[in-house]
């Protein structure tokens, strides 16, 4: 099945799409609410970048893939990502194509499947979460998305269960002309631990697209979520895409995001911290090239007692590339004893290349710890000579630096598997 979106704002089309995939009835309502508030919300206005000027109207169509039955019937690219893994969900284009979890997960009530099946299967669970994090009326972005997205990943950890391995996820488009918009909604019960970790990526160029997707966290009492999510889109792929996590008390998430993309970004992610002794960890790497534009949002927003939010973002531009990072750190009244610290770096390779780092502290509360640090500049010429001195040339002091440069970020991650592939991507881009 294939349906042309042409008109992302009519009420009727969002719910006549949704009855064709046999979704319940409170999403098919969900959808047309939000695709009638679409049409009198504006756009989301990052900091210094005109996104208006972008053609962020190309969603393409929905279309129902054929499903796959092993990772070797995967595209080389795609299935070299997934190598090994054991809960697995592989959405490409507009469907899921493959599902698996392991019976030993599914015994301890472990849910891991894509969101539309969810929605049939589980909706006393998915109905409580969807689009509480990120709000349908947010702008005119989350509208459509609350309208039009598809597959994507549910996961859901019951009370009191530890997942010691990564639950892996995979999105793929190998078709401009097709819808690309993943819904991941992540649930995490009292005391729960899980990894979740997610690739998306092209496969091929062709006409301009936009990919859009959100991320909703839900981390209960004690929870602990890790998220790994790494981007390689390609140069004709508009990227947008919100990440959220509300976290109780004593919850904890840990982001690790790798915005490797060759085309536009706009990537923004928050932490909540709802409840008293939660904490957020994100750590950001991203490398521009060519003409590039990126508007990097990291954020935190904390309402508890002794909470504890950590920030560090890293990027390299190249050539004619240019990045927005933004650090926001938000302590409302009342959340005393709360500490928020976060680092912008950006380091650019070329003297047409552009970075900004921007932090921003906005403290309501007398009894707290915050602090900052940004820097942009290029490569250290002294440095450099310095190397060439002791016999390096001139090519490998600067791929040596820098490594350097993002090694703070790299190397803390806990991830074994998404530390080595967030390594060769890094090492991928730098060389191209």
């Amino acid at each position: 099945m294939s349906t042309q979106l042409e008109n992302p704002v009519e009420r009727e089309f969002a719910e006549e799409l949704s009855r064709s995939k046999g979704e319940p009835a409170w999403l098919t309502s969900l959808r047309g609410e939000a695709a009638e508030l679409a049409g009198s919300l504006e756009w989301p206005k990052p900091e210094k970048t005109r996104i208006d000027r972008w053609n962020l109207t190309a969603f393409g169509q929905y279309g129902k893939p054929q499903a796959l039955s092993a990772e070797s019937e995967l595209p080389e690219a795609a299935a070299s990502l997934v190598a090994g893994a054991g809960a697995l969900v592989v959405q490409r284009g507009s469907g899921t194509v493959l599902r698996r979890l392991p019976e030993e997960l599914s015994a301890k009530g472990i849910i891991f499947t894509d969101l539309e099946t969810a929605a049939a299967e589980h909706p006393e669970l998915v109905q409580k979460y969807l689009f509480q994090a990120v709000k349908k009326d947010e702008n005119k972005l989350t509208a459509l998305h609350a309208a039009l997205w598809n597959g994507g990943v549910f996961l859901y950890v019951p009370k009191d269960v530890e997942v010691d391995v990564p639950l892996q996820a995979l999105f793929y488009n190998d078709n401009a002309d097709v819808s690309f918009a993943p819904h991941i909604l992540i649930v995490a019960e009292r005391h729960s631990r899980v990894t979740y970790v997610d690739n998306a990526l092209t496969i091929g160029g062709g006409a301009d697209a936009v990919h859009h997707s959100v991320i909703e966290v839900f981390a209960e009492a004690g929870a602990k979520v890790d998220v790994a999510t790494i981007h390689q889109l390609g140069s004709n792929v508009i990227d947008l895409t919100t990440r959220r996590a509300v976290l109780e008390n004593d919850a904890r998430i840990q982001w690790v995001i790798g915005d490797l993309n060759d085309g536009n970004v706009v990537s923004d992610t928050l932490s909540i911290l709802k409840g008293n002794g939660s904490s957020s960890d994100a750590a950001v790497v991203s490398i521009g090239a060519g003409k590039q534009k990126m508007s990097l949002t990291t954020g935190a927003k904390h309402f508890g007692l002794n909470s504890d939010s950590n920030m560090v973002t890293r990027a390299v531009m190249k050539e004619e590339a240019s990045a927005i990072i933004n650090g926001v750190t938000k302590i409302e009244k009342g959340a005393t004893k709360a500490n928020g610290v976060q680092t912008e770096k950006v380091l650019m390779l070329s003297p047409k290349a552009r970075g900004d780092a921007n932090p921003i502290l906005l403290i309501d509360e007398d009894d707290v710890t915050a602090g900052h640090a940004a820097s942009v500049g290029q490569v250290n010429p002294e440095q450099v000579y310095y190397l060439m001195s002791r016999g390096v040339s001139k090519e490998e002091a600067q791929r040596l630096i820098i490594y350097g440069f993002l090694a703070p970020v790299v190397t803390e991650i806990p991830i074994d598997a998404v530390r080595e592939q967030l390594q060769q991507l890094l090492e991928r881009k730098l060389e191209a």
